[in-house]
């Protein structure tokens, strides 16, 4: 274990202060990814049946309680807490309730992205500023001096691969998330309607009125 540890550490060492930027950016990449994942997977499964939502919206009264995690359960919670009970206000109620969901299924998604585009710019960066330092030993010792040259070019290789390593898998994680908050949002807009033609039905304000 301490053997991998210290090929870790010179591996960044390698790689000069560009490593800094770039483990902090692959750090927060993956806590968003993870957290993202942990919330996509909440959402999809622990939910209530649409028809148990659907009797839990027409027959609604004090001290209902809803169970589940899911997006259905979410969505059916925080507008039972909402809803007054008069018409088309129900609906707009439903609606806003629906946005506030819809909102949170795109949190972090532009971060990650960005951070997964920001990688190889720094790894970039780093293959500059290695290839300006190879360029300074050559203006100085010639190229002669393999040993002197091996600081430059290993910063620009070590930073390149790292910058890639970073990149590639927050890319395909990005658009995999970004996938799974579309179907998120296409099942969410689905079941609002669902339930904002149930609220519009004459009979069930009725009912709730009385």
């Amino acid at each position: 274990m301490s053997d991998v540890l210290w090929q870790a550490l010179d591996y960044l060492r390698q790689g000069g202060w560009i490593m800094i930027p770039l483990g902090l950016c692959s750090l927060l990449m993956w806590a968003f990814i993870i957290e993202r994942l942990q919330t996509y997977h909440t959402l999809s499964h622990h939910d209530i049946s649409i028809d148990k939502a659907m009797r839990a919206v027409t027959e609604s009264r004090p001290g209902l309680t809803i169970e589940g995690t899911g997006l259905r359960a979410r969505l059916v919670r925080s507008f039972l807490v909402q809803r007054a009970f008069v018409g088309d206000l129900d609906a707009k109620i439903l609606q806003q309730c629906a946005m506030a969901h819809r909102k949170e299924l795109g949190n972090r998604l532009a971060v990650i992205a960005v951070l997964a585009a920001v990688a190889p710019l720094l790894g970039l960066l780093g293959t500059v500023l290695g290839m300006i330092e190879t360029f300074e030993v050559i203006s100085l010792h010639g190229t002669g001096n393999a040993k002197a040259m091996a600081g430059g070019i290993s910063v620009a290789l070590v930073t390149t691969q790292t910058g890639l390593l970073v990149a590639i898998p927050g890319l395909f994680l990005s658009g995999m998330l970004s996938r799974q908050a579309n179907r998120l949002r296409t099942r969410l807009d689905e079941f609002t309607t669902m339930l904002e033609r149930l609220l519009k039905r004459p009979a069930l304000h009725e009912g709730g009125a009385r």
